[in-house]
């Protein structure tokens, strides 16, 4: 039995394969380097944009007064927006500090209240003073050295607190969430109206 295709024809469909595959891969690893390239800087000044307001800060409440964890641990809530990590140390003193663990954002909450003071992320060790949020030991555990090495320390918000009736009130800047938002254009997607409750 004989082909009807010569040895000629049959490189060409691969050379014409190769030459597809190819385009394809650089089509790719551009669209790949295009995607971290530096945008350039476009004027936002449309009316979708909130308005950013100036710092307001207020005692609101956070976690029910029940829901205080035990001397040396910690539990989690929301103030004014924020997520919010309530530590007790061993002594029964009560701390307020973001939940939000640098430098991969797992929550604080779920760390160790030790009895130096700190309080440990659950995952890479780093301790944060419960009365400054600063950095006391950042990533000292093996995965903490590998990741942390690649970051610069940086520790958590702390906020005032106090027991108000039934309630753990933490003093929080309330318009710190919708200034937050406020850079981002909702008006296309915002299938419910305006941010501000009105109708396009």
């Amino acid at each position: 039995p004989t082909s009807n295709t010569s040895p000629n024809s049959n490189f060409i469909q691969v050379l014409i394969i190769t030459l597809k595959m190819k385009s394809v891969i650089v089509a790719t690893l551009i669209g790949s380097a295009a995607a971290f390239a530096p945008a350039s800087q476009v004027s936002r000044g449309t009316a979708l944009n909130a308005k950013k307001t100036g710092p307001n800060l207020k005692y609101v409440p956070c976690i029910s007064t029940d829901d205080l964890p035990a001397p040396g641990s910690a539990t989690s809530g929301v103030a004014g927006g924020l997520a919010i990590c309530i530590a007790v140390d061993q002594k029964g003193a009560v701390y307020a500090l973001g939940d939000k663990c640098p430098p991969v954002n797992q929550p604080l909450s779920f760390g160790k209240v030790t009895d130096d003071g700190t309080i440990a992320d659950p995952v890479l060790g780093t301790k944060f003073s419960l009365k400054t949020g600063e950095v006391v030991s950042w990533c000292p555990t093996g995965l903490g050295k590998l990741v942390g090495g690649l970051f610069d320390p940086v520790g958590v918000p702390t906020y005032p607190v106090k027991a108000k009736g039934k309630t753990v009130e933490v003093q929080v800047d309330v318009n710190y969430k919708a200034n937050f938002e406020a850079e981002y254009w909702s008006g296309v997607l915002d299938a419910q109206g305006k941010a501000n409750g009105k109708y396009y």
